[in-house]
């Protein structure tokens, strides 16, 4: 039987160390990527900021007293996603089972490639120096038999670790750490297993199976137990097509202008537009989602005739529901989504016999931009009509599902 080799590869504060490698004066110190502000909140931040207790999804209000002296970037997602894919194309090389986590982090199964985890070592060095050779940034890396294990091991290190785990070193690596650091264990079962007197992993196996069903139900106590002694036969599953792509921006300050609110839809249609063309997918259903001042939240769809990857079908369709099937009462926006779903791979549905030159137009301008991004970069061009696009937004990458 194949010994499973399974490695966790964690980009070390991904989106502050690429603005590092962008911008070199700004090594060494606090970085914040984020959004100042009452509504803002933390994406990630370097390493020095983290030493004043910054971490991700923290209050941006928060961030500002515990780091004073930080410098904040907005963040730049279509170069994080182009750098993402670069290292993804690097980890490609290295084995074809790879399942994309995030946009900064992936299993990678290396089982049948490498012998053992020594030798699963040796490839991981191999990938991290490929990494900072051709990306100049850094990663973590854990490996171990089974994915549960590997995401231990590349978060016991960072930055920059090479971490093993074999199950021989699970009672000094594993047992000691807390049991937060298990999969399932949010803050209300965590509260209640400290309350039963079981605080760290290895007081999971020394209590009675009776007790601890007592703290927690007596599937998430077989789970948990499991789980402290290392089991986790989940396979490292190959990226899917995927069901949906969305995106959504959450503003600083409500949108109440109406050439703003078309202009943000525009930019979400866009956005989805070039993802869709980037994975050769095409869609038939458009969502969108609003959320105004009050919090109170919409989401409209409707399906059209024929499955597309333009901007142009993508917008005038979010610009209907929107104007149609939005009712604000004078409220202003807080957030702006849209989304395709009913995916499929380009060209595989039945082909019309008549083509509209309108789209076979857009279709070329669409295909000429992307080739221009691909060889520039994704801010190499932009539309007229989104020049100057709302600095205020809160970035976030295109969501797949």
């Amino acid at each position: 039987m194949i010994e499973r080799v399974i490695l966790h590869l964690d980009m070390d504060a991904f989106y502050a160390a690429v603005e590092i490698r962008e911008d070199p004066t700004l090594a060494g110190k606090p970085l914040i990527i984020g959004h100042r502000g009452r509504r803002g909140v933390v994406s990630t931040c370097s390493y020095e900021a983290r030493k004043f207790g910054v971490h991700s999804a923290l209050p941006s209000v928060v961030a500002e007293r515990r780091c004073p002296d930080a410098i904040w970037l907005p963040g730049r997602m279509s170069l994080y996603g182009k750098v993402s894919r670069e290292i993804r194309r690097i980890l490609a090389r290295h084995s074809p089972s790879i399942e994309p986590i995030s946009i900064d982090e992936a299993f990678i199964d290396l089982s049948g490639i490498a012998a053992n985890l020594e030798q699963g070592v040796e490839e991981a060095r191999r990938i991290k120096t490929a990494i900072r050779d051709e990306q100049r940034l850094s990663a973590s890396v854990g490996i171990a038999p089974n994915k549960f294990l590997a995401k231990i091991a590349s978060d016991l290190e960072k930055p920059d670790g090479l971490t093993p785990l074999p199950h021989s070193a699970l009672p000094r690596m594993l047992w000691p750490l807390p049991v937060e650091r298990l999969w399932g264990v949010g803050p209300q079962t965590a509260r209640r297993l400290h309350g039963g007197g079981i605080r760290a992993v290895g007081d999971l196996l020394r209590a009675t199976e009776a007790h601890l069903e007592r703290l927690v139900s007596a599937r998430s106590a077989a789970h948990l137990r499991a789980l402290a002694r290392g089991e986790d036969d989940r396979p490292v599953v190959r990226l899917r097509v995927a069901k949906s792509i969305s995106e959504e921006r959450t503003y600083g300050v409500d949108l109440t202008d109406p050439r703003q609110i078309d202009r943000a839809l525009l930019a979400r249609a866009e956005g989805i537009g070039r993802e869709l063309r980037r994975k050769g997918l095409q869609g038939r259903t458009v969502q969108i989602k609003i959320r105004d001042g009050r919090f109170r939240t919409w989401t409209r769809a409707r399906t059209l005739p024929a499955p597309t990857d333009l901007a142009e079908t993508i917008v005038a369709a979010a610009r209907q529901l929107y104007c149609e099937r939005i009712r604000l009462d004078s409220q202003g926006l807080r957030l702006i989504g849209v989304g395709v779903s009913g995916l499929e791979p380009r060209g595989s549905g039945q082909a019309e016999l008549f083509r509209d030159p309108r789209e076979e137009r857009a279709q070329r301008a669409a295909r000429a931009a992307d080739a221009v991004r691909e060889r520039l970069g994704d801010d190499s061009l932009t539309r007229a009509r989104l020049i100057g696009d709302d600095p205020r937004e809160a970035s976030s990458p295109p969501a797949v599902d």
